[in-house]
């Protein structure tokens, strides 16, 4: 009879549960991450907001999946989650910040870009970055490639975000899409009518010079076929005396077209004439003369042809010798405009170049050199300069070269 009994009570009890379970069955829920992190941050937004609650609705029969409804609590605001808006900046590099303003689907309003903490202590750094070679630690230096290495490592790229060149199809006038110029220093073409902004766009850059000197050089891409015009109008824009080419017009793929004429040819509205050729033993001097209507200038193009594709030469003796050529040609172009130099990018051999032509002038006027802080100098004014720790190397090779020079000048 106890038996009996106590089977009675297990079957009841038993039979209780299996009605509670049909009343209500909880399964756990996985939220989806992006619906967890827009409630975490919903939360930090409007503190006081009340968190929604699920409600889960089952069949009392016990058939099919749970119906789950969210409902708000009476308390809480019933506007549409949103975020207030602090703008967007993206920079290789760089942490970027976003925010998306999700109120008034529809209405489009532009991202106002602010400077990010790490982009403010980037642009710190290359304002005030130094560190100053006396001729003995520039030698001893050259011999410490992880330490130059390590240096250039430090150094910001300073690349330029596509959204920072408000022109419209600038794209088509650049061979790299992740190599542009930065907007306050670049070169702007005269615009062939007011409405035509694009025709106003090169990718190239006014570069200073030694002491900071303002446009001393133009840094820019190796031109394309459709921007060969461009590239004549600027030389004839800002009457530059001299043009250095630091490419082969194909390496293991095209670097830059043939810009120039075997003899005579128009670009756009300027003529080049080919007046002269002479063949040097790393680099083609061609003597120049530009037209336009009956104004004339003259240039000299020096193409270096001697350096490898994806290194760097082994010696900088052929580089240093173009530097001193192009430098006694600019000295005799006083009162004239920038010295145009280009590679492929702009940036790399371009970068070399120039940096070796302002060190030099400095050890010559200064006896030092400050090979890093010339180079944060050059990426302020056009980001990625000096590509490479190898070419960072090489500068400083090119330099003490120069410095063995200035001694022997010095013993004699």
């Amino acid at each position: 009879m106890i038996l009996h009994r106590l089977k009675e009570r297990f079957q009841l009890s038993l039979r209780q549960d299996k009605e509670k379970n049909q009343e209500i069955h909880l399964s756990p829920i996985t939220l989806q991450p992006a619906l967890s992190e827009a409630k975490t941050v919903h939360s930090m937004v409007q503190p006081e907001q009340a968190p929604k609650v699920l409600n889960v609705v089952v069949d009392p029969q016990g058939r099919g999946a749970p119906e789950i409804k969210a409902t708000t609590a009476t308390s809480v605001c019933p506007s549409p989650f949103k975020m207030k808006p602090i703008g967007l900046q993206k920079r290789r590099g760089s942490n970027v910040s976003l925010t998306l303003d999700m109120s008034s689907l529809g209405n489009i309003e532009p991202f106002v870009s602010i400077p990010t903490p790490r982009e403010k202590v980037a642009m710190e750094y290359l304002q005030s970055a130094s560190r100053i070679l006396t001729r003995s630690q520039l030698r001893d230096v050259v011999a410490s490639s992880h330490l130059l290495q390590s240096e250039f490592m430090e150094i910001p790229m300073n690349f330029v975000d596509p959204k920072e060149i408000d022109i419209p199809r600038h794209g088509t006038k650049n061979r790299y899409k992740t190599i542009l110029p930065n907007p306050l220093s670049r070169v702007c073409l005269r615009p062939k009518n007011v409405t035509d902004s694009l025709s106003t766009y090169i990718n190239a850059n006014y570069i200073r010079g030694y002491s900071g000197k303002e446009k001393a050089f133009i840094a820019t891409q190796g031109p394309m076929i459709n921007t060969v015009d461009d590239f004549w109008q600027m030389v004839w824009q800002e009457d530059s005396p001299v043009i250095v080419m630091i490419t082969k017009l194909k390496e293991k793929n095209e670097k830059c077209v043939l810009y120039w004429p075997e003899k005579r040819g128009i670009y756009g509205k300027v003529e080049v004439l080919v007046i002269s050729v002479n063949e040097c033993d790393n680099y083609t001097i061609r003597n120049l003369v530009l037209k336009q209507g009956s104004h004339t200038q003259h240039v000299k193009h020096y193409w270096y042809t001697s350096w490898p594709d994806h290194k760097t030469p082994d010696s900088a003796q052929p580089l240093l010798q173009l530097m001193l050529d192009v430098e006694e040609d600019r000295l005799a172009s006083q009162g004239r405009g920038p010295v145009v130099v280009h590679c492929s990018a702009g940036i790399g051999r371009t970068g070399c170049f120039i940096a070796t032509s302002i060190g030099c002038q400095q050890l010559k006027e200064e006896g030092v050199v400050d090979a890093l802080s010339i180079v944060c100098q050059l990426r302020m004014d056009r980001g990625g300069m000096v590509q490479t720790s190898e070419q960072y190397e090489f500068v400083h090779h090119a330099l003490c070269l120069y410095e063995s020079r200035l001694s022997a000048e010095t013993v004699q």
